[in-house]
C-alpha cells in the first residue's frame, strides 16, 4: 500500500469515533480529501462529503461510515469507579478484562474493564455465567468519586484500545476497522480519480452514526440526492474455526471485496460493479443478501424517489471486538473496483432494472 495511504488509514484507525463523537476522525478524513476533490463540506449532522465534478451526471454517491462502536460514562460511584452504557452493538463477552480510553475533555484518560473475579462467584454464577455491562466498571484508578470526577464526566464517550497492529500475510488488526476501513475505500477511491476526467458528479461521504441506525446515511443521502449509490462496509469472514458457511457463505481474507447481491442491489448497477472488477482483473467475492442489508446501501435506496444502491464489502474476522481483522489487499482492491465503477458511469446509463 501507499505510504501516505497507509498512514491516512493508521490515523482513521488511532483516534476515537463513538457514534455522534465522530469529529475528531472528521477532520482526518477533511485534510486528506481535500488535495483530491474540488469541494469538501461537512453537513449539520457531521457527514462529512468530498465531491468531484460536483455538476456532473449522474449524481454518484459512495458512503463509508466513520463512527465506531464504544461506551459512554454513565455513573460514577463514590469509590471513584465508572459505570458504562454501550453505544451501538456491543459484544458483552469480549468486554471484561480489556483496556478503554475515555475520550474526557481535558484529554484521554486510560481505564481497564473489571468485574468480579471467577473465584469469588458462587457455584451457580461459575455454572451459568450471566454478563451483562451493568455488572462491570471502568477502573482509572481514582480514589474516590471527587478525583474521577476531576476527569471524566458523564456522558463522556469511552472506545476500546485503539491504533493499528500489522499481523503476517499482510493482516492487519484494531478495534473500528468497522467502518473507518470504507471510510478510507470511498475517500481513496476519490483520490484514485484525482486526475482522470469523470462525467458523473462524484460524492464520497463519510457518514456519521450507522451504528445507531443508519442516521447520518439517511441524511447525506437526502442532501445530496443521488441516482447511484454505493456502500462500503465490512462484512463476515468465514475463514476461521468453527465458522459456518452455512450462514456466513464462503468469504476469505486476501480474496479480494465482496460483492452483494439480492433487493438491497440494483441489478443494473451490480452488473456494472461486476464487470469493472473482470475488466480491471480485481478478484472479488459474491455474498448473497437476501433482504436489506443492514448498511448504509439500505436507506441510501429508499431516499426520495429510490436509488440505484449497490454494496461492496471488506472480508473482516472477529467484528465488532478489539481485534478485527483485514487484509490490506482486501482494502485496496476494494478501492480500485470502487474507481473503476465510477469511471465508468455515464449520463446515458440507465439503472432502472429490466
Amino acid at each position: 500500500m501507499r505510504k501516505q495511504s497507509l498512514q491516512f488509514l493508521s490515523e482513521l484507525m488511532s483516534t476515537p469515533s463513538p457514534s455522534g463523537f465522530e469529529q475528531p476522525v472528521q477532520d482526518i478524513v477533511r485534510k486528506y480529501a481535500a488535495p483530491f476533490a474540488d469541494e469538501v463540506r461537512t453537513d449539520v449532522h457531521g457527514n462529512v462529503i468530498a465531491a468531484k465534478n460536483p455538476k456532473g451526471t449522474p449524481r454518484v454517491m459512495l458512503a463509508g461510515h466513520c463512527d465506531q462502536i464504544g461506551f459512554m460514562v454513565q455513573y460514577i460511584n463514590d469509590e471513584g469507579f465508572i459505570n458504562l452504557a454501550a453505544i451501538g452493538g456491543i459484544d458483552v463477552s469480549v468486554v471484561p478484562g480489556i483496556r478503554v480510553m475515555i475520550h474526557a475533555k481535558r484529554g484521554p484518560v486510560a481505564g481497564v474493564v473489571g468485574r468480579t473475579p471467577i473465584h469469588l462467584l458462587s457455584a451457580e454464577e461459575r455454572k451459568n455465567p450471566k454478563l451483562e455491562l451493568k455488572k462491570m466498571w471502568i477502573d482509572i484508578g481514582a480514589k474516590d468519586k471527587k478525583a474521577a470526577e476531576k476527569l471524566v464526566q458523564p456522558g463522556d464517550p469511552i472506545t476500546f484500545e485503539l491504533g493499528l497492529q500489522h499481523l503476517e500475510d499482510d493482516l492487519v488488526t484494531g478495534a473500528g476497522f468497522d467502518d473507518k476501513v470504507g471510510v478510507f475505500v470511498v475517500m481513496e477511491a476519490l483520490r484514485l480519480l484525482a486526475n482522470k476526467k469523470i462525467e458523473c458528479a462524484l460524492f464520497s461521504v463519510s457518514t456519521v452514526q450507522e451504528e445507531l441506525g443508519l442516521r447520518g446515511a439517511k441524511t447525506s443521502a437526502f442532501g445530496v440526492d443521488p441516482l447511484v449509490g454505493i456502500a462500503v462496509d465490512v462484512t463476515f469472514g468465514s475463514d476461521y474455526p468453527s465458522a459456518d458457511k452455512t450462514l456466513a457463505g464462503e468469504i476469505k481474507l486476501g480474496s479480494g471485496p465482496v460483492i452483494a447481491r439480492g433487493p438491497n442491489i440494483n441489478p443494473p448497477l451490480h452488473e456494472l460493479i461486476v464487470s469493472a472488477a473482470k475488466a480491471e482483473k480485481i478478484a472479488w467475492q459474491p455474498e448473497p443478501n437476501p433482504r436489506g442489508t443492514g448498511t448504509d446501501a439500505n436507506v441510501m435506496q429508499i431516499t426520495r424517489e429510490g436509488v440505484a444502491a449497490a454494496l461492496i464489502s471488506i472480508p473482516n474476522r472477529y467484528m465488532h471486538t478489539p481485534v478485527e481483522v483485514v487484509a490490506l489487499h482486501d482494502v485496496e482492491s476494494t478501492a480500485r473496483l470502487l474507481a473503476a465503477t465510477v469511471a465508468r458511469i455515464r449520463p446515458d446509463m440507465d439503472f432502472i432494472p429490466s
